[in-house]
């Protein structure tokens, strides 16, 4: 299995934007299905906390656009949540597609295919999460199968702190005075600059001091090609097989 630990300088790895949310439901068991059978290596996905403290997988800090129900995801229990149409919005076919539960993807991702959990986290915060991520993660034996990013670099650290063993990775969408210094101040092992900010110097700088490189976006396939030329690590898609048919057969 693919080990995102490390450099991986010479192949390119694919991660499923939110599993494969150009043909499912975004965050949903039947993304991760899609981007899975679509080729990609690593599946994307967001979580939030419930107000009933429980890790679930959604983008938004609010259910209202991907679900047929209202309100933020930090007021509502799981109970509540799970009680939620995901599916119909995005098609009639997958009426009733339910918001996962963390343990149930980190349950059905074991032994086949690498997670990337994204800690969502803005003028919405919440407090131990990481804590509970890092538990959670140890209960189903996954502690070496995941990367574990966020835009929010203290909450890396933090997991970093609680568990240096597992990979994580710190996302920004900015042109930083130097990315690598971010990177170690967060204890971060990979760099996900948004794809505008990448450059063949930065991969080079990264991986000479043993980070892996793994720009996000775009979907466009001549911008792709561009990346992979850099020597980046991983790339980002949200139809995965579009990607896959580019960079060819897993290696």
């Amino acid at each position: 299995m693919l080990d995102l630990r490390k450099s991986t300088t010479g192949f390119v790895s694919i991660v499923g934007h939110r599993g494969a949310l150009a043909s499912a439901p975004e965050n949903t068991l039947p993304s991760c299905e899609e981007a899975l059978a679509q080729g990609a290596d690593v599946i994307e996905l967001d979580i939030h906390m419930s107000l009933d403290r429980e890790l679930v997988v959604v983008h938004d800090f609010t259910v209202d656009r991907t679900t047929d129900g209202t309100g933020y995801v930090k007021d509502l229990t799981l109970a509540e949540l799970k009680g939620l149409d995901a599916g119909s919005r995005f098609s009639p076919a997958f009426k009733n597609t339910r918001i996962p539960h963390l343990r149930e993807v980190l349950e059905w991702a074991k032994g086949r295919v690498w997670l990337a959990i994204e800690i969502k986290s803005d003028w919405i915060t919440y407090d131990g999460i990481e804590a509970a991520l890092v538990d959670l993660l140890h209960r189903c034996e996954m502690v070496d199968q995941v990367m574990v990013v966020s835009f929010d670099h203290c909450c890396i650290k933090r997991v970093k702190d609680i568990e240096p063993n597992i990979t994580t990775g710190v996302i920004y969408n900015a042109r930083f005075v130097d990315p690598l210094m971010v990177a170690r101040s967060a204890r971060a092992d990979i760099l996900r600059p948004r794809w505008p900010f990448a450059s063949a110097g930065e991969v080079k700088a990264a991986h000479a001091e043993g980070f892996a490189y793994a720009p996000w976006g775009p979907n466009d396939a001549s911008i792709w090609r561009q990346l992979v030329e850099m020597g980046v690590d991983t790339l980002s898609a949200d139809r995965p097989a579009d990607l896959r048919a580019i960079l060819g057969p897993r290696q």
